[in-house]
């Protein structure tokens, strides 16, 4: 497993090591041992940028996920999956907003775009929103006893 990560902001300091233990866990937990995944944490300035040109939503975002759609061997074993950029800001404002702690935020924004990466989409139905916020759900409890 590789997980490469990327600090792009100035917000707030960010405990890589943490970090990385968590993606490791949720890919753990989704069956993506092997996988391969970037996570890119950035202000809201280059999330609304980012927003703006791939979504063409002109506002800033918590979390946004971006397929490799590169497979590398055997795609059971060994795959790229993609992009997930994080907004710092957001993740305060809103583990604020909800009462959690800014890592239990940052988890959570974690394994939602993680879960995008893996074909889970909450914009298709409401059916589809159920899907994603229940494995949300069961990831972040199962990997909260991992740690």
């Amino acid at each position: 497993m590789k997980i490469l990560i990327r600090n792009r902001q100035r917000f707030r300091a960010l405990d890589k090591e943490r970090i990385t233990q968590a993606a490791h866990n949720i890919l753990c937990l989704l069956k993506q041992p092997e996988a391969e995944l970037s996570i890119l944490f950035v202000g809201e300035k280059k999330m609304t940028e980012l927003n703006t040109a791939y979504r063409g939503i002109r506002k800033s975002t918590d979390v946004l996920s971006f397929e490799a759609g590169i497979e590398v061997g055997d795609r059971s074993i060994n795959t790229v999956l993609g992009d997930v950029v994080i907004n710092i800001p957001k993740v305060e404002s809103q583990a604020r907003e909800y009462g959690t702690g800014f890592y239990d935020e940052l988890h959570r924004l974690l394994a939602h775009g993680i879960l995008h990466l893996l074909g889970y989409d909450h914009e298709l139905s409401e059916k589809e929103a159920g899907k994603m916020i229940k494995k949300e759900r069961e990831i972040l409890s199962a990997s909260q006893k991992m740690d």
